[in-house]
């Protein structure tokens, strides 16, 4: 039986929700929409907001930005503020709300809520600033910055320890979020796939024109340099779309067939995907929005399998996930994947499974049980 919303804002009449900034859209600010429909009256609080870049259902909204909004260039430059956003969400006064929802990356999750205040967390990932040791590997840092890291990182790590006592219910993206809250946290988590908008690829038509992709920011924990380096070693086809501030040092790396396009208008994605053999997906992702895209778009996937793309890429049948995560494991992947046959249809069949109507009714279920 479905899910009734109405008895879900009947059960909790008055709702916060909790998100760590609303600067640059993302998938985070996806999951955000999704729960204002659940609940269009929520009041939102984060650390730093700016309305110019959120969509209207965000600006209708009761939005209450910490005092970390009141810095200079804050909207800009919000993720050097990240030592004093414990501060921020624990400052909020959320006495009086039925449901705390918080979207959880960094700190969102550390906001102190009343005693009778159910407090459920979406959690994207445990703060990988402070529990991946390799977060930092590849970003260009000074020499002051390095000195003082292992100092911030300690402190991240105890301030988010504490504060992940403090939701009464965990609900991960993916299994693979779920094995992490286990781990750093010592808390159990049920899984709630993230929503993906895939209604916008599945009438795509597909031409595949021959070439691989990498579709994503230009970061360092991205791991474009392993598609790049693979594409080169195989003089495969690859095209590159994305930018970010890991973007001047891959050019070095790319073979003769590489192109690089550089940002593209979210009216121009879905045919660049249409025209791809395979979205390649090297990086450890939390869940990894864009693979159910790809797939939404008839288009197959090759992803590292220690990530949350396993939950979305069915093993020979949707895509190939490999083992081994440097560039020897991404070419044996490619070449087992150009012996494989792969029905786009089937493709799009098991794409439409992550759609936001799906992630509604399960958070739906998912509250009114934990709300008994």
């Amino acid at each position: 039986m479905t899910p009734d919303p109405a008895a879900l804002r009947e059960r909790f009449p008055r709702v916060a929700i909790s998100h760590e900034w609303l600067t640059l859209p993302g998938g985070s600010e996806k999951v955000v929409l999704q729960l204002l429909e659940l609940f269009p009256d929520a009041d939102i609080y984060t650390s730093v907001y700016d309305p110019k870049t959120c969509p209207p259902a965000i600006r209708r909204a009761r939005v209450h930005p910490s005092f970390l909004n009141r810095v200079p260039g804050a909207k800009r430059f919000y993720p050097r503020l990240l030592p004093l956003m414990n501060t921020a969400f624990e400052s909020f006064d959320l006495d009086g709300y039925d449901l705390v929802l918080s979207s959880n990356h960094a700190c969102a999750k550390n906001v102190i809520t009343a005693p009778g205040t159910l407090h459920v967390c979406y959690c994207h990932t445990p703060m990988r600033y402070a529990w991946d040791p390799g977060f930092f590997a590849g970003e260009r840092l000074g020499r002051a910055e390095r000195a003082l890291l292992p100092f911030l990182l300690s402190r991240l790590r105890r301030q988010d320890l504490i504060a992940a006592a403090r939701p009464d219910v965990f609900v991960a993206n993916s299994r693979h979020v779920a094995a992490r809250i286990r781990k750093y946290y010592r808390r159990d988590a049920q899984v709630v796939h993230p929503p993906v908008d895939v209604a916008r690829f599945l009438g795509t038509p597909r031409a595949d024109a021959g070439y691989y992709l990498f579709l994503g920011r230009l970061v360092p924990y991205k791991r474009a340099d392993i598609a790049l380096r693979a594409c080169a070693r195989l003089d495969r086809p690859l095209k590159v779309v994305g930018g970010g501030r890991g973007e001047g040092g891959l050019a070095a790396l790319a073979g003769r067939r590489t192109e690089f396009l550089g940002r593209v208008d979210d009216a121009s994605v879905g045919g660049v995907l249409a025209g791809a053999r395979a979205l390649l997906f090297p990086g450890e992702e939390d869940f990894g929005i864009v693979p159910v895209e790809a797939q939404a778009a008839g288009v197959p996937v090759i992803a590292y399998r220690r990530s949350g793309a396993r939950d979305s890429v069915v093993d020979g049948e949707t895509g190939v996930l490999y083992e081994e995560p440097g560039v020897d494991g991404l070419c044996a992947a490619i070449e087992r994947f150009e012996g494989l046959r792969f029905d786009q249809d089937r493709l799009r069949r098991h794409a439409s499974a992550f759609a936001p109507e799906r992630f509604r009714e399960q958070m739906t279920a998912l509250l009114l049980d934990a709300g008994r």
